[in-house]
């Protein structure tokens, strides 16, 4: 009897544990146990797994924070609510260097409590009296053509180690070792920002690389974003000519004292290997200069040289809020073969970015150069004449005396192909792969299809995200350029959300918009600016390029639903658009240099005025009454009822000088094209009366383009949308589905595994566009992916309960796509949206994460009716052309219906 009796009581655990709900995927500042946060009072955020259960809710939870041996510095007790994104501290002051503990539970709509939750953060250097170590360079002059700099300190522990964490940043990229070991897995660290203002530290938990006794700890530097050739033409030193390192290393001892091994002038340096580092040229790297073993204990440094202690400031210090730079995808050699020009060259099979590591066995001094290239020409050779005055080559010369792995150092290519000259005996496959390199960003989309071309679309738009994100959104990865240009950032920003979780990404980066803004309101072309750095020089203010400081701060409070992005931006973006306002005459802003819908479709020998112009001052309207729009929405977010008056006025001003400058009665818009009713419609810049006849205009322009778009960079993001938003999806739909040039499945079907900066990067008889401007790695038009997430999966955030608190699934038919699958992991876990047709039968499968709701609207035909489960849908929400709406909690629901 007993035995059962115990049967039961296991059965009943098992059964309460399925029907609890848990809370998972604690974050503090939007990361997973972050060791270096600096927000004074951070935040808290967590997500619901109720299984499979539908309607789950939040409805209260309590939070516990607790420092180690202190006990409790802040518990919340039971608070009622169902916010579970950003929970603000309010406990006692948290101390600089401080590891903490917190934990979290909540009750649930049927006022079950789950268990609690445990996770960690510990608190950066919060104040520049926290920094002990001080700066120090090499002694003498230093100069970029110089030798990579190698900094060593040994050092002895004597007691037994609780924890220590090394605090690292430079002038430069750094690479650190303790004990003959690298620190931490992040790469051209210490990341790239507004140096001058904003200069990160990184935080690493060593306590696994000291050892009782004597330690080594040293660092090595590139010259980077910091000092080295970066900008276009003969750029370099844009923040200074010195490099320099701030190390310190603080270690607390289980009897509770503690310990700080810190940069100063007992440390020595030297150089080694590493020859020549730098982003466009690539690395020399001379293994008969390696100093074995110079960052473990034992190393006889009498050769040393003494360093020279800078009086660099401290105050510019901040904590890494984003995540790091890391080593992603390994791509084996996919092809060996010889061009015509008997160049030895290796195909990867995707346009990638980062570096390539290979073996090779040969005799002390043998030299090889390894060159990189995105395409190969028409003739079957090696092509880099689109890569400008980036030599993009690393050269490695051996040592001998067995295999040797070769890797190059502070610098990073975009490339899918190499060039290999001077490797000694025959190339293998099996000697050489390629690392990708790129922002070490959660993925959180998958977007499939029944057709595989735009399955490749999608593949490419990852890849040029991938390959751009390297701790700020490039152009391009490839040419001499990698700047962080603000118009293809803003086209991109929500597309780059459902690919990747981009907050923390994008909220670091924004701050840098901010910082480098100019006097005026006006914001450089490029973030950090590495043209004017702070002094504009006609560098700035150009038409949706600019307008980066409004458009992505909300989509990134859509994205996510985080106001504080919306505040630390706001002042930002109200300069911009008084800038806007002050550079106009009358309500019009038909004055200044702007880039236009740049890239734009053209033709050399345009006889019949076939070029799709767009007036410059007209697109620039548009996004003054835009950004005013975004401003406004950001004021009532804030509760700023002022502005959000004052700006609203400003707003109705702005769009009546459109309608009498660029509009005829009829509504009949001067730029006759693609882009100039995009933009009119995608923005509101007409009546409710003249919209719809717009829309008409953009169709029929479509059309006598034989179904292919001519938009540029500021047009193309919103093509589909406007065309489905007025009932045009067909054409929409047409236009996606376009393989000829100008499209975007063009460069697919030539092959691309990326998207390219032109339409016709290849054209169609195998010859290039311009290398003055020609990159195969460059995002911006990849920003359909949004009207693929947004409108054809249908899976989108309500505007009024943004951040996926409040859902939105409105799938569109069309295409002669059969088959649809989204997935998309939003703040508050999974959402998906799958719909097939087959048979003429439709079923959307739709999946909502707990703790949200959402208005699913299925696409039907007629007064057909709706099943969910089997079970006729008897209570829709909404009965709207095309589609029946039904309001649903969590779970997973399993839609059909009949389309004919």
């Amino acid at each position: 009897m007993r035995k059962v009796f115990f049967l039961f009581l296991g059965l009943l655990a098992v059964q309460i544990s399925m029907a609890q709900v848990k809370v998972q995927r604690l974050m503090t500042e939007n990361l997973p146990n972050p060791n270096s946060v600096d927000a004074p009072s951070p935040r808290f955020s967590w997500q619901l797994d109720a299984g499979n259960a539908r309607n789950v809710m939040q409805t209260a939870y309590e939070i516990k924070v607790s420092e180690a041996g202190k006990g409790s510095v802040w518990s919340t007790g039971k608070i009622a609510g169902d916010q579970s994104m950003y929970i603000t501290y309010k406990g006692s002051p948290l101390q600089s260097g401080q590891k903490y503990t917190w934990q979290v539970r909540v009750w649930d709509n049927k006022g079950k409590a789950s268990g609690w939750s445990t996770a960690s953060f510990q608190m950066g250097l919060l104040s520049p009296a926290d920094w002990k170590a001080q700066w120090i360079s090499p002694s003498g002059k230093e100069e970029a053509s110089k030798p990579s700099p190698m900094f060593r300190k040994g050092f002895t522990v004597a007691k037994k180690i609780k924890s220590a964490t090394a605090y690292i940043t430079s002038h430069g990229l750094y690479e650190a070792h303790i004990n003959g070991h690298r620190v931490g897995d992040a790469y051209l660290t210490p990341g790239y920002t507004s140096y001058n203002k904003r200069l990160q530290y990184q935080a690493y938990d060593v306590t696994n690389l000291l050892q009782p006794g004597a330690n080594a700890v040293g660092a090595s530097l590139g010259s980077g974003w910091y000092r080295g050739f970066y900008g276009i033409g003969d750029k370099h030193a844009i923040y200074g000519t010195d490099i320099a390192l701030l190390l310190q290393l603080d270690i607390t001892y289980i009897d509770g004292t503690k310990a700080i091994i810190g940069t100063d002038d007992s440390w020595k340096t030297s150089t080694g290997e590493v020859r020549s580092a730098e982003i466009y040229l690539g690395s020399v790297i001379d293994s008969r200069m390696e100093q074995k073993g110079w960052s473990s204990p034992g190393f006889d440094d009498a050769k040393w040289t003494a360093v020279t202690v800078q009086n660099y400031s401290k105050s510019n210090l901040i904590a890494t809020v984003n995540e790091p730079v890391r080593k992603h995808e390994i791509f084996k050699a996919l092809k060996i073969f010889t061009t015509p020009k008997g160049e030895k060259v290796i195909d990867f099979g995707q346009n990638l970015v980062g570096v390539v590591k290979f073996k090779v066995s040969g005799k002390a001094g043998d030299k090889i150069v390894i060159s990189h290239a995105e395409v190969i020409d028409k003739a079957g050779n090696f092509y880099t004449e689109n890569l400008r005055s980036a030599t993009s080559q690393n050269t490695f010369i051996l040592k001998g005396g067995g295999e040797e792995t070769f890797e190059p150092q502070f610098t990073w290519q975009g490339f899918r192909f190499i060039r290999i000259e001077g490797y000694p005996g025959d190339i293998k496959p099996e000697d050489f792969t390629a690392i990708a390199l790129y922002s070490d960003m959660p993925a959180t989309g998958s977007f499939t299809c029944s057709n595989p071309m735009i399955n490749q679309l999608q593949h490419n738009i990852q890849w040029g995200q991938k390959g751009n994100f390297l701790d700020i959104p490039t152009d391009c990865p490839q040419r001499d350029e990698r700047l962080g240009w603000t118009g293809d950032a803003q086209v991109f920003s929500r597309t780059a959300t459902y690919n990747m979780n981009a907050h923390n990404f994008f909220a670091k980066w924004l701050k840098d918009v901010a910082l480098d803004q100019f006097a005026d309101g006006s914001v450089p072309h490029v973030i950090p600016d590495a043209f004017d750095n702070g002094k504009p020089s006609g560098g700035g203010g150009s038409a949706g390029w600019s307008d980066v400081a409004t458009i992505v701060p909300w989509n990134m409070y859509l994205a996510y639903g985080d106001k504080e992005i919306l505040a630390n931006q706001y002042s930002s973006m109200k300069a911009w658009v008084d800038c806007m306002k002050n550079r106009s005459h009358n309500n019009l802003w038909n004055t200044g240099g702007h880039f236009g819908d740049w890239l734009f479709y053209t033709k050399n020998d345009d006889n019949d005025g076939s070029a799709a112009i767009t007036s410059k001052y007209l697109i620039a309207q548009c996004f003054y009454a835009y950004s005013t729009q975004l401003l406004i929405n950001a004021a009532k977010v804030l509760g700023n009822s002022v502005d959000e008056a004052t700006y609203t006025k400003l707003l109705g001003d702005v769009k009546a000088a459109y309608l009498k400058e660029y509009v005829t009665p009829n509504g009949l818009i001067s730029s006759d094209t693609q882009t100039a009713y995009t933009l009119a419609l995608q923005f509101d810049m007409l009546p409710e009366n003249l919209r719809q006849q717009a829309a008409q205009r953009l169709a029929d322009n479509v059309r006598r383009y034989g179904n292919h778009l001519t938009t540029g960079f500021l047009g193309t993001p919103y093509l589909c949308s406007a065309l489905s938003r007025f009932g045009y999806s067909d054409v929409a739909f047409k236009l996606l589905l376009q393989d000829t040039y100008p499209s975007w499945l063009y460069p697919v079907k030539k092959g691309a595994t990326t998207i390219w900066e032109r339409w016709d990067g290849i054209k169609t008889d195998g010859t290039f566009e311009v290398p003055s401007m020609n990159s195969y790695n460059h995002y911006a038009y990849g920003a359909i992916g949004d009207w693929m997430y947004r409108t054809v999966a249908g899976l989108d955030t309500k505007t009024d309960q943004v951040g996926y608190k409040g859902i939105i699934i409105k799938p569109t038919i069309g295409g002669n796509l059969t088959t649809v699958a989204a997935d998309y992991e939003t703040p508050y876990g999974k959402a998906s949206s799958h719909w097939k047709v087959e048979g003429g039968n439709l079923t959307l499968n739709v999946t909502i994460p707990a703790n949200t709701t959402a208005t699913i609207y299925v696409p039907t035909k007629g007064d057909n009716a709706v099943s969910e489960n089997g079970k006729p849908v008897t209570k829709a929400a909404d009965q709207i052309a095309g589609y029946t709406a039904v309001n649903v909690g969590s779970g997973n629901y399993h839609f059909s219906t009949l389309m004919q």
